[in-house]
Formats: C-alpha cells, sequence, structure tokens
C-alpha cells in the first residue's frame, strides 16, 4: 500500500518516543501488505476495527492510535491522525 501523510508517522515518534519501534513496524508492513478489501487487511493488522469510513490501528500494544482511510481500489492509506488514547477518547478525530 502507498502511505500518504506518512509524516504524521514521523511526527508521532518524536512525541512518542516510546512507540517508535511499533509505528516504524507499522508502516514498514503497510508497505508491504496490499489487501483487497477489510476482511484481508484484518488478516494482516488483528487488532484493526473500522470506524464508520475510517480504519483505527491498534499501535504498540494499544500505547497509540493510527486513524487512517483506505482506499482498497487504488492500494493507499491516508493518515489522518496518531492519538494517545487520552485524544482518540475524546472522539474529536470522527
Amino acid at each position: 500500500m502507498h502511505v500518504i501523510t506518512q509524516k504524521r508517522i514521523w511526527e508521532a515518534r518524536q512525541k512518542w518516543p516510546h512507540a517508535a519501534t511499533a509505528l516504524e513496524a507499522w508502516y514498514r508492513l503497510m508497505r508491504r501488505v496490499e489487501p483487497g478489501d477489510f476482511a484481508a487487511m484484518k488478516q494482516a493488522f488483528p487488532s484493526v476495527d473500522k470506524v464508520a469510513d475510517k480504519h483505527v490501528f491498534d499501535i504498540g500494544g494499544n500505547k497509540l492510535r493510527l486513524i487512517a482511510v483506505v482506499d482498497y481500489q487504488f492500494k493507499k492509506v491516508f493518515i489522518r491522525a496518531v492519538l494517545d488514547h487520552k485524544e482518540y477518547d475524546r472522539d474529536q478525530w470522527k
């Protein structure tokens, strides 16, 4: 998949250095996989959930949430936000 707005990953690595390795692992795996639908995405990323039109990935054993919109047809992932639990629970990302 082609990851769009990967700058948000690098910003999150600086903000939460304890999760940097997990963010890098997510990015590397996402670039290698090409799921055709949500079921295939769930096989590659078992902790992903779908909330409306967005995909919510748990990063680093639930340390962070990565919110993305996935276009399966064009194989693109648009990262909308990387949030810790406090930010995620505010629901402002929906």
